[in-house]
C-alpha cells in the first residue's frame, strides 16, 4: 500500500511539472521582437516592440486591422502589450524636428490615407490608455502605401540609405514609414 501511494504521489508531482513548463514554455500571443538601425558613423536606433498577428491567436479568424482592431485617427500603442520603445545613441532629425540621444516610447495615429508618428518622453507604460500629451517630444507625420502582400505579423524595419534610417511599420495590408537622419 505504501509503494502505491508513494508511486501515486510521484506521478502526481511530474505531471504537474510537465503541466506548469509547458505552460512557461508557450509562446506570447505577441511576442517581442526587435529592430535596429547602425548609422555609418557605428551609432544606432534601436526599437523594441511587441508583434502582433493578424489572425487572431484565440479564435483563429483573420481580423481587420486598420479601421479594425485598431482604429483609424485614434493613438494606437504601434503594437502590442508594453508600449513600443525608441532608444537612439546620436541626435537624430525627423521631418524638421530634433530627437536628442536618449530613450522614447513611440506612438502612432493611423488614419485611411497618412498617419502621425508620436515620440514621447515617457517611458516605461503598458502602452495603452495614452495619457502622456504633455511628454510628446514630437509628432511627424509618415508616408503611407500599400503592401505587396499581406503582412501576416506586424513589423517594425529600417531601411538604410544616405546617412539615415527609415523606420517602416508594417502589417496587414499598409506601410507607414518616416526617415531620421543624424545631426
Amino acid at each position: 500500500m505504501l509503494k502505491r501511494t508513494l508511486f501515486i504521489a510521484a506521478l502526481t508531482l511530474v505531471c504537474t511539472t510537465l503541466a506548469v513548463a509547458q505552460q512557461n514554455s508557450s509562446k506570447p500571443l505577441s511576442p517581442p521582437a526587435q529592430a535596429k538601425c547602425k548609422l555609418p558613423d557605428g551609432k544606432t536606433i534601436t526599437v523594441d516592440y511587441s508583434s502582433p498577428r493578424i489572425q487572431d491567436p484565440k479564435t483563429h479568424e483573420v481580423r481587420k486591422i486598420f479601421g479594425g482592431l485598431v482604429p483609424f485617427d485614434a493613438i494606437w500603442r504601434t503594437g502590442a502589450n508594453e508600449a513600443t520603445t525608441f532608444v537612439t545613441t546620436t541626435n537624430l532629425s525627423v521631418e524638421g524636428k530634433e530627437v536628442a540621444a536618449g530613450s522614447y516610447t513611440i506612438f502612432t495615429v493611423p488614419a485611411t490615407d497618412k498617419w502621425t508618428l508620436i515620440v514621447n518622453k515617457h517611458t516605461g507604460e503598458w502602452g495603452i490608455p495614452y495619457k502622456y500629451e504633455s511628454e510628446e517630444l514630437a509628432r511627424v507625420p509618415m508616408s503611407v502605401s500599400k503592401t505587396s502582400g499581406l503582412v501576416e505579423n506586424f513589423t517594425i524595419s529600417f531601411d538604410q540609405s544616405s546617412g539615415g534610417c527609415t523606420l517602416q511599420l508594417s502589417w496587414e495590408n499598409t506601410q507607414a514609414s518616416v526617415k531620421f537622419a543624424e545631426k
